[in-house]
């Protein structure tokens, strides 16, 4: 039986999803020890649900995914709304250096996977579909690249991308909240930070500000404007002939109204309230993102794949925890980052995002990690991952 659900229904589910992530956060004191987002939280509980009523034939659910996209792109324009130009010269050189971390990613990725090929008994070819493709590319990647796979012998390459990038969306989740937290324990780099918590962001953290009349609906039109303008400046973009994400247009425009009005202040950006439309969003986009994982995929791989998978996971720890942070600086800055680096490294931007969220909401705001995340995530990371895939598959492809 499928059960088949309308966009609305869906949309109604995703906050039943969160609301059941915040029971569990409330009551579980491993959960919020670790800093696992709320959305992770409910959402895979869910898809252990949809699991269970799979394996056992009682129901498979058909849900309306067309609000996940819309929720990612709100996100991604508050995001944008928040990139004043301001805090560059703090992030200036963090981000060339997190560039080249991320240059460096690309390469072991593919490297282990192709290294481990002979040991687990698969073409190197086969073992790509654990790499970058999926991790570090997330389920964009995985579509776009399993049909050059494909034309190179490996048959089920859609599968094993889609199942690969389903794990690693997961195991992302999972590892950046409690790593990231580890760091700052471990060398105590939340004290003194104090000074950080602006009067706005006592409001976010601890939700005790009210929002003036008025004021949401002008920074939901202001979101709205900027997303609709952001789909001609996406549209642009194609003409390049590189691949960009959605929502990268209206982020870019939210980013433009922004610095606009910081500089000739005649646009007055409501900074709180459009925080808050972003939190929202991003809380929904998660949800709906876990609850349609099929985690029936991953029993189907083969015993080899998991051990490329698991390969993955164990570079990622490594490399964030013994690179990435010192190459950052070893602050809280570059323990924030780590576990956004675990999000997308594994998953996507948005669960980077959602790991320094819970992050900073525990402690205090890290707007170098905020400004230089969604900049790699989103506009060099694609192009990154697409070039070092190529060389690989090229290669190995011969």
């Amino acid at each position: 039986m499928v059960i088949q659900l309308t966009m609305i229904q869906t949309l109604a589910l995703a906050v039943v999803v969160l609301y059941v992530g915040r029971f569990m956060l409330r009551h579980v004191a491993f959960l919020r020890r670790f800093c696992i987002p709320e959305p992770v939280v409910g959402g895979l509980l869910f898809s252990f649900v949809t699991l269970y009523a799979h394996m056992t034939g009682a129901f498979d659910l058909s849900m309306d995914m067309t609000l996940k996209d819309f929720f990612m792109t709100c996100f991604f324009t508050a995001a944008g709304f928040g990139a004043s130009l301001k805090p560059l010269k703090e992030g200036g050189k963090a981000l060339i250096v997190f560039l080249l971390l991320i240059v460096v990613l690309v390469f072991l990725q593919n490297f282990v996977a192709v290294v481990l090929a002979p040991a687990v008994g698969v073409s190197p070819l086969l073992a790509l579909c654990t790499g970058s493709i999926p991790m570090l590319g997330g389920h964009g990647s995985a579509g776009a690249f399993a049909p050059l796979l494909e034309e190179a012998g490996v048959s089920a390459a859609p599968s094993l991308t889609m199942a690969a990038a389903t794990f690693g969306l997961i195991a992302g989740s999972m590892l950046g909240g409690p790593l990231g937290k580890h760091l700052i324990d471990k060398y105590n780099l939340a004290r003194g930070l104090e000074s950080r918590i602006t009067d706005m962001d006592r409001g976010i953290i601890e939700e005790t500000r009210a929002i003036p009349h008025g004021l949401l609906a002008r920074s939901v039109y202001q979101v709205a404007i900027a997303m609709g303008i952001g789909t001609l400046v996406t549209y642009l973009l194609s003409f390049t002939g590189m691949s960009f994400p959605s929502y990268i247009g209206a982020m870019i425009v939210g980013a433009v109204i922004r610095n606009y009005g910081d500089l000739t202040g005649r646009i007055r950006v409501y900074d709180y309230e459009i925080s808050e439309i972003g939190n929202v969003s991003l809380s929904l986009f998660l949800a709906m993102a876990l609850m349609s994982l099929q985690l029936w995929q991953l029993a189907s791989l083969a015993v080899p794949m998991f051990v490329l998978l698991f390969a993955q996971v164990l570079l990622m720890f490594l490399f964030v925890r013994f690179v990435v942070f010192r190459a950052l600086g070893r602050d809280y800055d570059a323990a924030v980052m780590s576990a956004g680096t675990c999000g997308f490294g594994m998953g996507a931007t948005p669960n980077a995002m959602a790991n320094m969220q819970a992050l900073t909401q525990q402690f205090v705001p890290s707007p170098k990690a905020f400004l230089i995340i969604p900049v790699v995530g989103s506009l060099f990371v694609d192009f990154i991952n697409s070039f070092g895939v190529s060389l690989f598959i090229n290669f190995f492809g011969k």
